[in-house]
């Protein structure tokens, strides 16, 4: 079954990165816009997991506070976040879905109604490698709650990575293929109290 372990570190979004080299290091208020216009997102990704395996799906976010993660076969998870809660689905086991609070894991910083990360403390890291721009976002009241790193490029501003490294030590990554920017998701997509199958889009 996906654990958290497994599956928050792998919230990482490795975005491909092909084209759109960023010209310089983008400021952090350009990205908190960038990141403040993504109210919904569809899209491939690939996650490499803290192990070295590797999983493919399909994501939806749906901000503030929403994310689903359906896995391609052979895994049977599903992971969605919703209600303030990430809940962990597998349809090969006979355990009950394991559930954690969205607060306590990195990702609620890009779920966040408002992203700012100009906000003290809340990013440690924030570095340009010549292609692509890297912020390493906490949160700055309990930072014991592990970090998530996103990759930026520029021209136009868009996400090509993020990882999520959890208190434990543990990291994983996504990769996402194009996404698709707007357009409308149901909320029941996000309905942690009963997943089943996602409903037409």
């Amino acid at each position: 079954m996906l654990s958290l372990r497994t599956f928050l570190p792998a919230c990482a979004i490795a975005l491909s990165v092909a084209g759109a080299a960023a010209a310089d290091k983008l400021p952090l208020n350009e990205i908190s816009k960038y990141l403040n216009t993504l109210r919904t997102v569809q899209g491939d990704f690939t996650q490499i997991n803290d192990d070295g395996s590797i999983s493919t799906g399909q994501i939806f976010i749906k901000r503030p506070g929403r994310v689903r993660f359906e896995y391609n076969a052979p895994e049977t998870a599903l992971v969605v976040a919703g209600a303030g809660a990430v809940v962990i689905y597998d349809s090969k086991s006979n355990a009950p879905p394991e559930t954690y609070p969205l607060a306590k894991t990195p990702l609620s910083i890009i779920l966040a109604d408002n992203v700012n990360l100009g906000q003290a403390r809340m990013v440690t890291g924030h570095d340009y490698d010549g292609t692509a721009t890297t912020v390493t976002a906490q949160d700055p009241e309990h930072p014991d709650y592990g970090n998530i790193q996103l990759k930026f490029t520029g021209n136009p501003v868009q996400l090509r990575q993020w990882v999520i490294n959890d208190s434990s030590g543990s990291s994983t990554t996504v990769v996402l293929g194009d996404l698709k920017i707007g357009g409308k998701l149901a909320n029941s997509m996000f309905d942690t109290g009963s997943p089943g199958q996602a409903p037409p889009r």
